[in-house]
C-alpha cells in the first residue's frame, strides 16, 4: 500500500490575514471490533527509545510520538498537512497585524487522572501556563515567536507575539507545546517528564528506557474513546529485527524500516509494506567552533572528498532514499531546484588542494557523533574512509538518541549526522537549522551564526505572503550553501510494516502517529 500526497498548499497567510477557523463536530468512533480476549491492543515499533518525554525537553521524533498521545495542542495539522483542525482550541482569530491570536478553549475537557490533578477540567489558565512554559524554558525554542500568552476570559486565551510570525499556527501544532496541567509540572519538578500525563486520548502507564512504553486509552478523551485499549510502543533499534516481528505477529506497525528488512515486510504473506516521501532530510553538519571547520575551504574539502552517490548506494539499497542536495525536503513548498548546483562534487583532488592552501595539509583528529541506529554508524564508517584521504583521523561515538541529543544541544559534537523531519513550511527547517538563536538546540548545535542569514529568516516570517517567503528562504539557502555549512545527502522514503488487521489508520509524511482524530479511529480486527 503506498500513501504518497503532500499538499505545498499553506494556509497560514490566511490565518494571518484574519480567518477564524470553524469549530468542528467531534466524537467521531470507528466500529468497536473487539479481539478474543475483548481487548483492542496495538504494538507499534520506534528505532530509538525516547529519553525526555517533558514536552518543553524533547529532543526528537521519538519521544515527540509518545508525548502526542498523552497530550493534546489548541490545534492539530490534518493528515494531509494542508490546513489545521481545532483542538483543545475550538476556534481562533488573528489580528491584521498579524500579532494577536484569540483562542476559544474547548469546555468540558479533562485532564488525566495523575498524582496531583485528578481529573479536572482544562481551564484557559492551563493553556497560558503551558504556552508561557514552552516559551520561557524549551530547549529548542518552539515558542520563540511568542511574547506572552494570557487568560482573557473564562475559555478564552490570547497570544501576544513578539511581531508578525507567518509560522506560529504551525508551532504550536508541536507536541513541544502540548497543555499540561500546572501542578502535575509543580508536584513532580524535574520528574514530570517519566510522570506526563495531560488530556490526551491515551494515558502514560509504564516507561522503561530502551525497552517500552505501555499506554492506556483515556475513556473520558474529548473525540471519544480510542477503540485501541492498549498502545505498547517498542524501542528497536535493528530494522530486521522490526520487519521479523512485525511478520511474526509481534508487532502491529513497524516504523523506519530500511535496507533488506523492506524486503522481508513485502516479501511476506503477513504484513504489507505502507511507503510515503518523508518530509524529512539526512545530513551531517560541521561544527562552527571547531579550529579547522572554520575554514569554508576546509568544510569545502570535506564534501568533495565524499562520494555520496557512492554513499547513498550503500546506505540505500532498496529505494529508500533519493539523493539530496539542498538543506529543504523536496514535500516543502520553499523548495527550489536551481541551489542544487550549489553542492559540491566528488572531487578529492581539489579536496586536497584545498586542505593545503587552508594550512590543514596534515589534517587533524575529530569525532563524528550518530545515534545507534544501523545507517548511522554505517555513514559514520563511509566518512572515516573518504576523509582519511586528507590526513583526517577521524573516529566515531555512537550512542543512544539521549546521549547523542545532549551532546549536540551542547556543541560539543565536532561532526555529527542526524536527520530533520517537520511541516512543509521552511520555516521548521532552516529557522531551526541556520538561526543564530538556535545554537544551544539541536537543530543548530554546530554553532552556525550569520547577521545576513537571520536578518533574512526573520524578514521570512514577518510576511505572510508565500512567494515573498519563499524569495527569502532562496537566499538563505544560497548563502548556507557557499558556506558549505553541511551535506544534505538524502531525503528518504518512510516504510512502515503494517499487520493487515490494523484498520483506519493513515501513514503521515511528518511521521506523526495518530490513532484518533475527528475523521477516524483506529482499530485492529
Amino acid at each position: 500500500m503506498s500513501m504518497t500526497n503532500v499538499s505545498r498548499r499553506s494556509f497560514i497567510g490566511l490565518a494571518a490575514a484574519g480567518m477564524a477557523a470553524a469549530s468542528l463536530g467531534f466524537g467521531v468512533e470507528a466500529p468497536q471490533i473487539a479481539l478474543a480476549d475483548g481487548e483492542q491492543k496495538l504494538v507499534v515499533s520506534l528505532s530509538s527509545s525516547p529519553s525526555k518525554l517533558d514536552p518543553i525537553h524533547y529532543s526528537g521524533t521519538y519521544e515527540s510520538q509518545i508525548i502526542g498521545q498523552v497530550t493534546d495542542r489548541l490545534i492539530e495539522y490534518n493528515d494531509a498537512l494542508d490546513t489545521f483542525e481545532p483542538s483543545l482550541a475550538t476556534e481562533w482569530t488573528v489580528s491584521d497585524d498579524g500579532v494577536t491570536y484569540v483562542f476559544k478553549i474547548r469546555q468540558g475537557v479533562k485532564f488525566q487522572n495523575g498524582q496531583y490533578v485528578k481529573g479536572r477540567e482544562l481551564t484557559a489558565e492551563d493553556v497560558a501556563f503551558s504556552l508561557n512554559r514552552s516559551h520561557q524554558y524549551s530547549d529548542n525554542n518552539r515558542l520563540a515567536m511568542l511574547n506572552v500568552a494570557e487568560v482573557t476570559g473564562d475559555y478564552e486565551v490570547t497570544c501576544t507575539l513578539e511581531g508578525p510570525n507567518a509560522s506560529f499556527l504551525t508551532a504550536i501544532t508541536d507536541a513541544g507545546n502540548s497543555i499540561v496541567a500546572k501542578e502535575e509540572v509543580d508536584g513532580w519538578g524535574d520528574s514530570f517528564g517519566i510522570h506526563l500525563t495531560g488530556t490526551g486520548a491515551f494515558t502514560l502507564e509504564e516507561f522503561n528506557l530502551d525497552e517500552n512504553a505501555i499506554l492506556k486509552a483515556n475513556p473520558d478523551y474529548f473525540l471519544g474513546k480510542p477503540n485501541i485499549d492498549t498502545l505498547e510502543i517498542v524501542f528497536i533499534s535493528d530494522p530486521t529485527q522490526a520487519a521479523n516481528k512485525v511478520v511474526a505477529g509481534e508487532v502491529d506497525i513497524a516504523t523506519d524500516l530500511m535496507g533488506e528488512a523492506i524486503e522481508t515486510v513485502r516479501n511476506s504473506s503477513t504484513a504489507e509494506i505502507w511507503e510515503t516521501q518523508a518530509l524529512q532530510i539526512n545530513y551531517i553538519r560541521f561544527n562552527m567552533r571547531h579550529e579547522a571547520m572554520q575554514d569554508v575551504r576546509v568544510r569545502k574539502a570535506m564534501i568533495e572528498a565524499v562520494d555520496f552517490d557512492a554513499v547513498r548506494s550503500a546506505l540505500y539499497q532498496y529505494n529508500d532514499a533519493v539523493a539530496a542536495y539542498l538543506p529543504l525536503p523536496y514535500g516543502s513548498w520553499g523548495y527550489d531546484a536551481q541551489y542544487e548546483e550549489l553542492f559540491p562534487g566528488y572531487d578529492p583532488a581539489d579536496a586536497m588542494e584545498l586542505m593545503k592552501e587552508a594550512g590543514w595539509e596534515k589534517g587533524f583528529d575529530i569525532t563524528i557523533y550518530v545515534s545507534n541506529t544501523e545507517e548511522r554508524r554505517t555513514l559514520a564508517t563511509l566518512l572515516m574512509s573518504y576523509w582519511s584521504v586528507l590526513n583526517i583521523n577521524a573516529t566515531v561515538n555512537s550512542s543512544e538518541w539521549g546521549t547523542f541529543s545532549d551532546t549536540v544541544c551542547s556543541g560539543n559534537a565536532p561532526v555529527y549526522a542526524m536527520s530533520w523531519s517537520w511541516y512543509p513550511d521552511p520555516y521548521f527547517f532552516l529557522n531551526k537549522l541556520f538561526s543564530s538563536d538556535e545554537t544551544s538546540a539541536i537543530g543548530n548545535g554546530a554553532g552556525y551564526v550569520k547577521p545576513e542569514v537571520d536578518d533574512l529568516l526573520t524578514k521570512a516570517f514577518e510576511t505572510t505572503d508565500q512567494e515573498v517567503r519563499k524569495a527569502y528562504y532562496g537566499e538563505v539557502i544560497k548563502i548556507v550553501m557557499e558556506d558549505c555549512a553541511g551535506i544534505y545527502y538524502a531525503n528518504p522514503t518512510k516504510f512502515y510494516g503494517v499487520n493487515p488487521r490494523v484498520k483506519d489508520f493513515y501513514q503521515r509524511t511528518d511521521g506523526t502517529l495518530r490513532f484518533i482524530t475527528p475523521e477516524r479511529n483506529t482499530y485492529v480486527e
